[in-house]
């Protein structure tokens, strides 16, 4: 028999209200260019059948079209929040964290093997271009399968046991991916806060490919955007991470109009957008959103000030006091959210240091159990987070069904004594005068922690973390730098131990890659080389030569070839145990709280949600394009 996956994405047009299906309405702030030509009607620019958001099901309000928000960023680089805060994806999570579908019509998965996709007909991109097979068959045929574009071949997501997918064009509107064994993460993939790309706008790029383009025109493109060759050429204009080229065709509900350098960037409606309210108004309901480019040290103030429609970037619980003295003077209010990484703040040892002491010394599972057991995470509770957020490691958090008390407690406890048994037992029982402990090779245990320096937390947290630590005997000193610098010093190996956030998916499910828990990416802080090496299919980095990483690497191969949730779910529970007894992060407190300031006239924020990267994308399960302005905006 075989097992499928429920077609939710069927359920979406079955229950359109009787409303919806009579009319449709635009905004009005269209209609301008449709008197102009510059537009079709409403019935042009929506497809056949559109997403139908059944906000009182929600039991959220429907609204009405029109006004901005604005919203500050900390630096142009940001506006790589708009497509996460967008969410607009093929299949997209749930506020409950369900897979449904979105741009598409319906998905069927057979056994996680074979994936049929059927697009909507007449959905269009925000440039009026059809959405259609070809945009699948150009990402698959002419950029991932482009040696120029893609050197390692197609992106390491799409390969079971190092095979890709089989790619069939069925029709006009159907694509279907197969492989020999299951991938049940392709989904989540294509849900994920920055989705793996199968289709791209083709009517647009291919003036950038040479399959499609004259040699002598590509050439004048190459020297008109001043990039090297042709591949650096399709790059830069078809980014949609940070998008910012303003003619490149989006599916989201609001798309870029400035280019770069700017102080601003607006953000417009996109007037092909797929999705309805129940009374069939398109979404969204907002007309435009704004961002300007601030000092991130500024941001909390301006926000205070009434500068900012909507914000939570670079604003955080150490501002919660002063935005909500702002309520008494301003038309907004300020709630709090729940965080959903593993670990607000975390102290992670790089087992990939060139520094072949102290790489050796963290590599022993005794030493990063005595670091953890060395913190006192109920004085840093109270003096930082004033007592509300939760004393653990990096763990899950009891919002996913896959928490145990046990893995956030795992070598969690202060115990100085046992703490330095451990060190003892690991050969740094010698010390010197100040009572210090020395290395093997006789220099003192001092670590440089380095941060990116964006938290206040991290110096507030680590001015504690070094008296917790003198008392093992361990010493620490702190090095601030820009995020890319520290990134590259950990990549480097110049870094020993550096500071960050936990886990980014606390709140997982069995059916979500636990790819973070094992050595997958150059960014994890706790082993990059080895996380490249796996990323770049074993071209580059090294493998893992610690049994216990290695075990991490092989489970979640076999997670991605797992045929059922049972089975998934098992793995899972498998490599938390490994990680959190492990230690390789160490995580201090969780559940800390996040300020969300907003008018007070923007409806349908929900009052309590969860904040992350992921899989939450931030406000993206809470579907922006359905906050509305309750009255005239100011």
């Amino acid at each position: 028999m075989i097992k499928r996956r429920t077609i939710l994405g069927l359920m979406a047009s079955s229950l359109l209200p009787l409303n919806a299906r009579a009319a449709f309405t635009g905004a009005a702030s269209l209609d301008a260019e449709i008197k102009q030509g510059k537009l079709p009607d409403i019935s042009g620019r929506l497809p056949r059948n559109p997403r139908v958001v059944n906000l009182g099901a929600k039991k959220l309000a429907a609204g009405q079209h029109g006004g901005v928000v604005r919203m500050l960023i900390g630096g142009q680089r940001d506006i790589r929040l708009m497509p996460i805060n967008s969410y607009s994806r093929l299949v997209g999570y749930d506020e409950q964290l369900n897979l449904h579908a979105d741009i598409l019509e319906s998905f069927d998965a057979q056994d996680d093997r074979i994936f049929t996709f059927k697009l909507r007909e007449g959905h269009k991109w925000s440039s009026g271009s059809p959405l259609t097979s070809e945009d699948f068959r150009y990402a698959w045929e002419d950029v991932m399968n482009n040696r120029d574009l893609h050197r390692g071949g197609i992106p390491v997501e799409l390969r079971v046991n190092g095979k890709g997918p089989r790619f069939e064009m069925v029709d006009a509107l159907t694509v279907r991916y197969s492989w020999e064994e299951p991938n049940p993460d392709f989904l989540a993939q294509l849900a994920s806060p920055t989705p793996l790309l199968i289709a791209m706008p083709s009517a647009y790029l291919k003036q950038f490919h040479p399959k499609y383009q004259s040699a002598e025109e590509l050439a004048r493109l190459i020297k008109q955007y001043r990039v090297e060759d042709w591949d650096d050429l399709h790059k830069l204009m078809s980014r949609t991470v940070r998008p910012e080229n303003p003619d490149l065709p989006t599916l989201d509900p609001w798309y870029n109009t400035t280019k770069p350098p700017s102080g601003q960037f607006i953000f417009k409606r996109n007037a092909y957008f797929h999705r309805v309210d129940e009374n069939g108004l398109q979404l969204p309901y907002i007309d435009q959103m704004t961002l300007d480019v601030s000092s991130p040290d500024l941001i909390a103030a301006k926000a205070g000030s009434g500068e900012s429609d909507l914000q939570m970037a670079n604003v955080d619980f150490s501002d919660y006091t002063f935005l909500k003295a702002a309520e008494k003077r301003f038309p907004l209010t300020v709630d709090l959210w729940k965080r959903t990484q593993g670990s607000r703040v975390a102290l992670i040892p790089n087992l990939n240091c060139k520094d072949d002491v102290w790489r050796k010394v963290f590599q022993d599972v005794r030493v990063r159990r005595a670091l953890s057991l060395g913190i006192n995470r109920q004085e840093i509770n109270k003096a930082v987070f004033f007592g509300l957020a939760h004393e653990a490691g990096n763990s899950v958090l009891p919002d996913s069904p896959l928490f145990k008390r046990e893995y956030e407690q795992a070598w969690a406890s202060h115990d100085v004594d046992q703490a330095n048994r451990l060190l003892d037992e690991a050969g740094l029982a010698n010390r010197n005068d100040d009572g210090l402990r020395l290395l093997p090779d006789g220099r003192v245990a001092k670590i440089i922690i380095e941060s990116a320096g964006e938290s206040t937390f991290e110096s507030d947290v680590l001015e504690l973390i070094t008296d917790h630590w003198l008392k093992i005997g361990i010493a620490i000193f702190t090095r601030v730098s820009q995020r890319e610098i520290f990134r590259k010093r950990v990549i480097g190996g110049e870094t020993v131990m550096g500071i960050w956030m936990g886990l980014d998916n606390g709140v997982p499910t069995a059916d979500m890659s636990p790819k973070e828990l094992a050595p997958t990416f150059d960014d994890q802080l706790q082993w990059p080389v080895w996380g490249l090496h796996y990323l770049s299919g074993g071209t580059d980095g090294h493998p893992p030569d610690l049994p216990e990483a290695i075990e991490l690497l092989e489970l979640m191969k076999k997670w991605k070839t797992a045929g059922t949730y049972e089975q998934r779910e098992a793995i899972w529970h498998s490599m938390l145990e490994i990680f959190t007894s492990q230690v390789f992060t160490i995580g201090i407190v969780n559940q800390s709280l996040q300020p969300l300031v907003k008018s007070s006239k923007l409806q349908n924020i929900p009052e309590n949600g969860l904040f992350g990267y992921d899989p939450t994308s931030y406000l993206g399960v809470y579907m922006p394009d359905t906050f509305w302005y309750k009255e005239d905006q100011a």
